[in-house]
């Protein structure tokens, strides 16, 4: 976020050494000071990052006004804001360095059609006196763009979401070493865990971003990249899909539903048509051969659960996800392949059946690669790029 008036900032950010060799006060005055928020406003969630200085000077603590210790005060000190705003405190990162200032990321989430009660909250906070330009992407930086003007008399400076969220994904990676990781023995409750990948050389690689909907992006290098495929079958289709089959309220709820569920009561599976194996084809008997297929009889329909309704919804979209990015990997000659987005918060069922599908199907020799941020690389991006336009 860009500063209404930058004057007494510049002049501390000039005493750190922070701004620019050869800039001038005056040629400096609009460079961007705190709060610094990036902002990624999907269709379903919102995704806010929110860095908190930590070299702060003396001079500096001094003369920060009182609105800005409030606001930093406020958003350290809570992991709850509201009834649907969170700060995801085990993703915190400390001694990072952005704009030439070092300090702490956090990590703040709340549903998008909550945007009117995140403007107030704004409002009462003091945000919007002293805050001019809100560096934002997703489609909400374009839905919301008057809304941000008329309540707050801010503006948004948009960036594009793709660039967004590979420059994010890269910088997150760097400065966290233990960031990525994979599945071992996703099939295996007892052997199963997380393992470390070291990324360091990643191209070629796919990104497999899962939000409301699926992009899936082939990515060669930095800013060497393209949009391959995706579908409209996503995160925001299975929580839609099990508010009306269950009716549940939130994502957290559908997964929780999903976790006792049991989806063969609701799938046909191949040894439901077979009998067993189709060994000709390597089918096994427990894969799924049509998703709520047993849906069409009426004494299954009045024996299934919302929670066999809910792990089926989960277990349906999860495959349709795989599929295509096998698919993608296949055609692109890739062998990494990286699930990104927040479909996958709080849901080791669906990373568990990606590992196992494609290590499965491609006999071994394609990764599913997972992130310990998921969802906000879109909002850590465009708050890099922004810082960037002024250096």
């Amino acid at each position: 976020m860009a500063p209404r008036s930058c004057k007494v900032c510049v002049r501390l950010r000039m005493a750190s050494g922070s701004i620019p060799n050869g800039r001038s006060m005056s040629e400096s005055s609009d460079y961007p000071c705190m709060p610094w928020f990036g902002m990624d406003i999907g269709g379903t969630l919102t995704k806010l990052v929110y860095f908190e200085p930590k070299d702060i000077t003396p001079d500096e603590e001094n003369e920060e006004v009182e609105v800005l210790k409030n606001i930093r005060r406020y958003l350290t000190k809570n992991s709850a804001y509201g009834k649907t705003g969170h700060r995801d405190i085990h993703l915190q990162m400390d001694d990072i360095e952005i704009g030439g200032r070092k300090g702490s990321v956090h990590f703040i989430r709340f549903p998008t059609c909550e945007m009117p009660n995140f403007l107030a909250l704004a409002k009462r906070q003091g945000m919007a006196s002293l805050i001019t330009t809100v560096c934002a992407t997703g489609g909400g930086a374009y839905k919301f763009e008057e809304t941000f003007a008329r309540e707050v008399n801010m503006k948004l400076a948009k960036f594009d979401e793709l660039d967004s969220l590979i420059r994010g994904m890269l910088f997150v990676e760097m400065n966290n070493p233990r960031e990525c990781y994979y599945w071992k023995d996703p099939t295996d409750n007892e052997k199963c865990r997380k393992e470390s990948y070291d990324f360091s050389a990643p191209y070629p690689f796919l990104i497999v971003n899962i939000g409301s909907g699926v992009s899936v992006l082939a990515v060669y290098g930095p800013k060497s990249y393209k949009r391959i495929s995706g579908t409209s079958l996503g995160g925001g289709t299975f929580l839609g899909l099990c508010c009306l089959l269950t009716g549940c309220k939130t994502f957290e709820e559908a997964i929780e539903l999903a976790t006792s569920g049991d989806n063969t009561k609701v799938d046909k599976l191949v040894k439901d048509i077979y009998g067993g194996d189709y060994a000709r084809f390597g089918l096994p008997g427990e894969l799924v051969a049509s998703s709520f297929g047993q849906m069409n009889s009426l004494d299954k329909r009045q024996n299934v659960s919302r929670e066999d309704l809910a792990r089926a919804t989960l277990v349906t979209i999860t495959n349709n996800i795989g599929s295509i990015a096998r698919m993608c990997a296949l055609n692109e000659k890739v062998n990494r392949v990286v699930f990104v987005g927040n479909f996958l918060r709080v849901n080791p069922i669906s990373m568990k059946l990606l590992a196992y599908a494609m290590d499965y199907w491609s006999k071994g020799t394609l990764k599913a690669l997972f992130l310990e941020h998921e969802g906000y690389f879109g909002a850590v991006g465009c708050l890099l790029a922004f810082n960037d336009d002024f250096s």
